[in-house]
């Protein structure tokens, strides 16, 4: 690929819908990144009105060498606007150009730009192909990888989708030194949970390293971002639909979906639920006897370090315990009202197992005091 100057490259094994995650330092204005995607008569970029002013331009300029016609729609920005109303937004700007099945959407910004475009490519004709260009360091490392697509629903995340692949992901690492602070220790939150999930060794080289991540230094953004991918391509390979292994990518995500939702999508960040979710969930894995102490406060340092809430949310002033369990029996692992967590079986181990009422509302308690 001449002009990138730096770059690696993850594979998602999906056979015939296997797909490259690219990962460099430049790749958004190269060209050579996207001729692997199936060209089309049309492209519509699907961006944010906060992302839209920095980078749609500039794709656009790239993408105009390989389709015919490019529009770009600039979304409103934020979790709150990842309903039904939006996605129609999408429906309205392919409809009205006379898009076919040729067109190639191309997802321009985070998380919820990259889900609701997929799940538009997903429904439209009933499947276009479409390019996750992600922007933040959450979308990066998790979001775009996977092909899980969705929108919220009020009673629950992220419970309206389908899983629908895309041609390729292409993680320019220089876009992430225009993300607000708080957006990029968001990301930080899925890196993490790589680590007591999947990879201890990861753990380790954060703490070494969580200042240079911060800092966005390209050389540890790119070690973050290719060692995550890493790990989701190697879950997602042996269980694509979430059908069991997949679910350990969800750590601390019931604890955290439970806070997005109780206090209203966009007051906390998804990374800030998942910070203080999996401080949650280790606090439960140590109730429950598979880890100890020094495991919980290792994992709640590093969070801290990261610029993330290690504390819950209160939902609810009169019972706390019960909104956040309220909540959590919508979660998408909750097998007949039954709440299932991802918990951690030893430092590098996972699992999906369920836990007394009781206990949970224990560990809530504890963890949402002041």
């Amino acid at each position: 690929m001449q002009g990138i100057s730096f770059a690696q490259q993850v594979s998602i094994d999906l056979g015939e819908r296997s797909y490259p995650i690219l990962i460099g330092s430049g790749l958004l204005d190269d060209p050579a990144v996207y001729e692997g995607a199936k060209p089309g008569t049309q492209a519509l970029i699907v961006t944010n009105t906060v992302v839209a002013p920095l980078y749609a331009e500039r794709l656009a300029g790239v993408l105009a060498r390989r389709h015919s016609a490019v529009r770009t729609l600039a979304l409103p920005d934020g979790e709150q606007f990842k309903t039904w109303e939006t996605l129609n937004l999408v429906f309205d700007a392919l409809l009205s150009s006379s898009a076919d099945r040729k067109t190639t959407l191309y997802a321009l910004g985070g998380g919820v730009v990259g889900d609701m475009t997929g799940f538009a490519a997903a429904c439209y004709m009933r499947g276009v192909p479409f390019v996750q260009v992600p922007t933040t360091l959450l979308a990066q490392v998790d979001s775009s990888v996977g092909g899980k697509t969705a929108v919220n629903h009020p009673l629950g995340k992220n419970m309206i989708g389908a899983f629908y692949q895309p041609q390729r992901v292409v993680c320019d690492l220089d876009v992430l030194k225009t993300l607000p602070p708080r957006e990029l220790s968001a990301g930080l939150a899925e890196v993490i949970k790589y680590g007591p999930i999947a990879d201890m060794g990861l753990l380790d080289w954060l703490e070494t390293n969580m200042e240079a991540l911060r800092a966005c230094e390209i050389s540890a953004l790119a070690h973050a971002v290719k060692r995550s991918c890493q790990i989701k391509a190697d879950v997602v390979g042996a269980d694509e639909r979430e059908s069991g292994l997949r679910a350990i990518l969800n750590f601390g995500h019931t604890f955290g979906h439970a806070i997005e939702a109780g206090m209203g999508y966009g007051a906390w960040l998804h990374g800030e639920g998942v910070g203080a979710g999996m401080v949650m969930a280790a606090e439960l894995s140590r109730e429950l006897g598979l880890v100890d102490a020094a495991f919980v406060q290792r994992l709640k340092a590093l969070i801290h370090r990261a610029g993330l809430p290690t504390r819950g949310a209160i939902l609810d002033e009169n019972d706390n315990a019960g909104r956040y369990l309220q909540l959590m029996r919508v979660d998408k692992k909750a097998e007949s009202g039954e709440i299932r967590f991802v918990v951690i079986d030893g430092p590098g181990r996972a699992a999906v197992r369920g836990a007394p009422d009781a206990l949970v509302r224990a560990v809530i308690d504890r963890c949402c005091a002041a």
